[in-house]
């Protein structure tokens, strides 16, 4: 048999070691981020009717393939079918994260990705991806009106969030250290929180969006124990929140927290409570699209002892330097809103590309010996062997570019007092009227892509 023949036969080989995974022509010839590119525009120009109908089948497998609709159906205002794919996500995680051993199908994946690219690989998402799944599984919950169901996913969220932290005590606590070192006053949430004081650090791995969420709703269901909290741990992640630190002082002075309550307003000053006929507007509000990985690649000749070689190409993923999408402030009354961040996407993605680069390399450079064997063992010397070896080399070596890539780029939080009655929110000259009852709270929650938004509200009652 001719080596070249020989070659062809192991390289389909590899193929069909893989084909039980993600084997698609895309996966084997393109990254995800140019698969996804078309869907990845439209929701950065907030055309979320476009992003639905340009949404693709089968790319990345049930995980990530449904988290991108899950999240695309809920810009669109499908909750149902959002909801229906974050659920089909949550269940092919569980089904992933069940797997007490490596069987069979996974094991044949890895050897296929190994001889390809990583696309091959079943996707695993990443922690703050899960969070992210739990949070907007509660949000359409909320939106449906389902407390208990939403408080559910709160919770599973903070198992998460917990296993996050415990996975990074090592990077947290040099991060606090080296923060008292330089003379920093540690901030209060840290010390109420007993959570590491590690700044930027702390917020690249833990969701102060989601655990403010899940504060409200566990205070709108009198669970204040449970909202303290949560409270104090968003207070940690974002010392300088205005909302997270006038509901943290609240819930202390109501839990008769007379010692935290002291520390809170020697800090931050007293918090407005609500007069006779006022209540109170808070608005989560997303902002743009997450950075999308991109693709570097580099071709590399490697020759052996007697000249014999080949091309090979090295295939990594990195996030380019952007500017952020600016957004104007909306107007609630008339009055823009204060705008104070609560979470940073882009800085838990590329926090998460770092920590995963060193394995990156390594699985690169064990392709490359691998690549390299199978050339040297199938081709015996032969040019055109060599020659069908760097064409299929240059073609399937694609970086793995896969992530959550629909989720908003940033969220800020503000918490308003407002007299009873009618209320008029204002997002680029157009109005969203709703109303609040006085002693009440409202929650309005926006997500804004391009000069399109999505917005809805909920009442959750007198806090």
């Amino acid at each position: 048999m001719k080596a070249s023949v020989r070659l062809v036969l192991v390289l389909s080989s590899s193929l069909l070691l893989s084909a039980c995974a993600n084997f698609t022509a895309g996966n084997l010839f393109s990254d995800y981020s140019t698969q996804n590119a078309a869907v990845y525009q439209a929701v950065k120009q907030g055309d979320y009717v476009k992003a639905k109908e340009k949404l693709p089948d089968e790319i990345a497998g049930d995980i990530l393939d449904n988290f991108e609709k899950g999240r695309v159906y809920l810009l669109g205002q499908d909750y149902t079918q959002s909801q229906d794919a974050l659920g089909l996500s949550d269940s092919a995680v569980r089904v992933e994260q069940d797997k007490a051993v490596v069987s069979i199908s996974d094991t044949a994946s890895s050897v296929g990705a190994l001889a390809a690219n990583d696309n091959l690989k079943t996707y695993q998402p990443v922690d703050y991806e899960l969070g992210f799944l739990h949070l907007y599984l509660g949000l359409n919950y909320v939106k449906a009106n389902q407390l208990d169901d939403a408080l559910v996913e709160m919770r599973r969220a903070n198992q998460v969030q917990e296993q996050a932290k415990k996975d990074r005590e090592r990077a947290l606590a040099s991060a606090e250290k080296e923060m008292k070192s330089k003379g920093l006053t540690p901030n209060l949430g840290s010390v109420l929180a007993k959570y590491p004081d590690a700044g930027k650090t702390l917020q690249a791995v833990q969701n102060a969006y989601l655990m403010y969420l899940s504060a409200l709703l566990f205070e709108a269901d009198n669970d204040l124990n449970s909202a303290y909290v949560d409270y104090r741990r968003a207070l940690a992640v974002m010392p300088d929140n205005r909302s997270v630190i006038d509901s943290t002082m609240r819930v202390a002075k109501r839990l008769g927290m007379r010692e935290d309550l002291r520390q809170l307003e020697q800090r931050y000053g007293k918090t407005p409570k609500l007069n006779h006929n006022q209540a109170r507007v808070i608005v989560f509000q997303e902002q743009g699209i997450v950075d999308a990985l991109q693709g570097w690649k580099l071709s590399l000749p490697l020759y052996d002892s007697r000249g014999n070689g080949a091309l090979y190409s090295l295939a990594l993923p990195y996030y380019p330097s952007k500017h952020a999408a600016q957004f104007s402030a909306p107007r609630l009354n008339q009055q823009a809103l204060s705008q104070d961040l609560l979470a940073d996407v882009n800085l838990m993605a590329q926090r998460d590309l770092s920590e995963r680069m060193p394995n990156l390399v390594i699985r690169q450079a064990l392709r490359v010996v691998a690549k390299d064997q199978l050339r040297k063992e199938t081709t015996k010397g032969d040019d055109v062997g060599n020659l069908i070896f760097n064409v299929w080399n240059t073609l399937t070596e694609q970086p793995d570019t896969r992530s959550w890539q629909t989720l908003p780029a940033s969220i800020y939080a503000s918490s308003t007092v407002v007299e009873a009655g009618e209320q008029q929110l204002d997002i680029n000259g157009k109005p969203y009227n709703f109303s609040v009852s006085q002693g009440q709270t409202v929650l309005v929650w926006l997500s804004r892509q391009g000069n399109n938004a999505t917005l809805w509200h909920k009442q959750l009652g007198r806090l």
